[in-house]
């Protein structure tokens, strides 16, 4: 049977608006949606998915005769159509988050201040991807007054094509860096794809908050019709400390975070900049700043069992969140230890990015190097410990045995770094 969007929509209420695209997480009465990609399809799963007691599969490859398999010419743009439906009929005002770096740190800040006072709804995870978003706005329900939805790109088009679905009634871009340049061939596109979310906001009179301390992001808010400005500089920030743990004083109020480095005062400030757009009193921005810890191997302070004080940042790396990391550890006293692993999607920038962050490292006082990965080990003239294969880095980080350290464990997700802490 096909169905236009209203009718599969009514089915999705029915269905209790639960959804799913994993038949291993089927609940009984759900929505099945049956997604293909290059290395799976999941049409061939459809009866399986109703035996697990799926009410309905939406599927977009005829395999097997059944009515409550219901047959759309695209299941992805099926769920995406859908989402922006749904999202149509919600109340909640939705800000969109991009940048190249920071996104879900600045996403889960914002989300532990405005659940002081706002029934808020948000991006799980890092899900901000064609399929991640619109999942999560199928979560979003009548209660929720706010949402704040993590856009994330690869290549060009991607965010315009999120914001279709969002429809984002404001935004933030929290840096323009060193991201997937291998998509974007250089930072000037990486800035282009980065302002659709800007170019967006400008055409449906969006309302956009801008850092300024970012020069890309400052000379885009000239084009921006309704926007606020912040900046680390501002006369309102008093009393900076960003190493170990960040300290400073808004507009005569104390602020802490367990957050290191300079990059997340940016992200904090960022926070407070919207939440106040939003009437938070600053006392309670502040109790929600300052009640986030930080998981899930992004820019957390861990001080181990042998004593020694690591600052795990691993859940993924490119060249400009990988300098910004150093400067943090290089703010630091005392002895440090550098613990990288390779930088994924960087194309032909490949080696001279690697080759710039191992001279980088070799620039920084009182600290010794650990290169890790195939792209690293290639690196020359430079006084780092390389190793192209995990397993040996791993051999030589164990037989150090370290001790009262400070340490910097980085790298791609792909490289799962995250492993060197049971080392140290």
């Amino acid at each position: 049977m096909t169905m236009n969007i209203q009718s599969i929509y009514q089915l999705f209420l029915d269905c209790g608006m639960n959804l799913s695209t994993d038949t291993r997480k089927i609940e009984p009465g759900a929505m099945f949606l049956a997604l293909k990609g290059d290395n799976f399809n999941a049409n061939e799963f459809a009866m399986q998915a109703l035996e697990k007691g799926a009410a309905y599969v939406i599927a977009d490859e005829r395999k097997f005769d059944d009515e409550r398999i219901i047959i759309v010419d695209n299941a992805l743009k099926c769920l995406q159509d859908l989402a922006a439906y749904h999202r149509s009929l919600m109340p909640a005002r939705i800000i969109g988050i991009g940048g190249s770096n920071g996104k879900t740190t600045t996403k889960e800040l914002m989300v532990s201040v405005f659940t002081t006072m706002y029934d808020t709804h948000y991006t799980p995870g890092n899900l901000n991807n064609h399929i991640g978003v619109p999942l999560t706005l199928l979560n979003l329900r009548q209660n929720h007054q706010l949402a704040v939805i993590e856009l994330g790109t690869n290549r060009a088009g991607d965010i315009e094509e999120l914001c279709q679905i969002v429809c984002p009634d404001f935004g933030l871009i929290t840096n323009i860096g060193k991201e997937h340049l291998e998509g974007f061939g250089s930072i000037e596109g990486v800035a282009r794809a980065e302002s659709e979310l800007f170019d967006y906001l400008i055409k449906t009179n969006g309302y956009a908050f801008v850092n300024m301390d970012d020069p890309w992001l400052s000379s885009m808010s000239k084009r921006l019709k309704f926007f606020t400005g912040y900046s680390t500089n501002s006369e309102d920030i008093g009393f900076v400390q960003t190493v170990p743990e960040i300290e400073f004083n808004y507009q005569n109020m104390h602020f802490h975070s367990v957050l290191p480095g300079w990059h997340n005062l940016q992200n904090i400030i960022a926070v407070i900049c919207v939440a106040k757009h939003f009437n938070l009193p600053l006392d309670q921005i502040k109790r929600g700043i300052q009640r986030y810890k930080p998981s899930n191997n992004r820019s957390q302070v861990i001080r181990t069992a042998k004593g020694n004080t690591v600052m795990l940042d691993a859940y993924n790396a490119n060249p400009s969140s990988v300098e910004m990391a150093l400067k943090t550890l290089q703010g630091m006293p005392g002895k440090k230890w550098i613990i990288l692993g390779d930088m994924f999607e960087l194309g032909e920038f490949e080696a001279s990015e690697h080759q710039s962050i191992a001279n980088l490292c070799d620039q920084l006082v009182d600290s010794e190097t650990i290169l890790v990965g195939k792209a690293f080990a290639a690196c020359k003239g430079n006084k780092s410990h390389q190793f192209a294969a995990k397993k040996e880095a791993f051999d030589f980080v164990e037989h150090l045995n370290l001790k009262d350290a400070l340490i910097l464990i980085k790298g791609s997700r792909g490289m799962k770094m995250e492993d060197f802490l049971s080392l140290v």
